[in-house]
């Protein structure tokens, strides 16, 4: 059975529900080419600014909200489309290799979906392979995937998870996310020292001497 597991240093103001762990996504959500949907964020962007008082014949500011429309759909949330997702190639396990694979570090940088601020950190990958194995950049590349959509770090975790799981056809996954939120640190109580921690344990890390493995690898420099 599946655990989640999660450690705040800071609370929110709201509740998650741990069982939807998809995007929440429109029907309609790419029924509109890229170059349409940043022309129609580059004209709603500009009412906001206009609307705070900003004067876009400014040199400086009358290219921000086509800036702004490019940055959103091309680099920021290109994870939202599947189309996107990137390929990831199975290796057979033929070492028979049947210990833990610990990948550590793995820079990631998104945006809280409450906010629309960043929050950034490290992922932490390891499974036990099956039959299977993938290279070690496509754990990177998976991560950076559904790091490129507007996040919550619990869901985020889960995709991860799940995915991998997919991949490799073992729940022997376990993804761990250490994150500093902006939301936290820029506005509201301002506190720019605290970290969250989420962790997704399934399969034979749900056994405690495996998962104690894992935290001292984790804990090796």
């Amino acid at each position: 059975m599946e655990n989640n597991h999660y450690e705040d240093d800071h609370d929110h103001d709201h509740d998650f529900d741990f069982t939807h762990t998809n995007t929440p996504l429109k029907a309609d959500a790419f029924a509109i080419s890229d170059e349409e949907k940043i022309a129609r964020i580059e004209e709603h962007f500009k009412g906001i600014m206009e609307t705070l008082g900003l004067d876009l014949n400014d040199d400086s500011l009358k290219g921000t909200p086509h800036r702004v429309a490019k940055m959103y759909v091309k680099e920021m949330f290109w994870g939202l489309n599947p189309d996107n997702k990137p390929p990831v190639s199975h290796f057979k396990n033929k070492f028979r290799y049947n210990e833990m694979l610990l990948e550590k570090d793995i820079h990631f940088y998104t945006n809280c979906e409450h906010h629309f601020v960043p929050f950034f950190g490290t992922a932490h990958i390891a499974y036990i392979p099956n039959g299977k194995v993938i290279g070690l950049s496509k754990l990177n590349r998976i991560v950076e995937y559904f790091a490129k959509r507007p996040q919550v770090q619990e869901r985020m975790t889960m995709q991860i998870a799940n995915e991998l799981k997919h991949i490799l056809g073992t729940d022997n996954v376990a993804v761990i996310i250490n994150a500093k939120h902006l939301c936290v640190a820029s506005r509201g109580i301002k506190d720019n020292s605290s970290h969250t921690t989420t962790a997704e344990y399934s399969g034979d890390f749900d056994n405690e001497a495996t998962r104690t493995e894992l935290h001292r690898l984790l804990a090796l420099k």
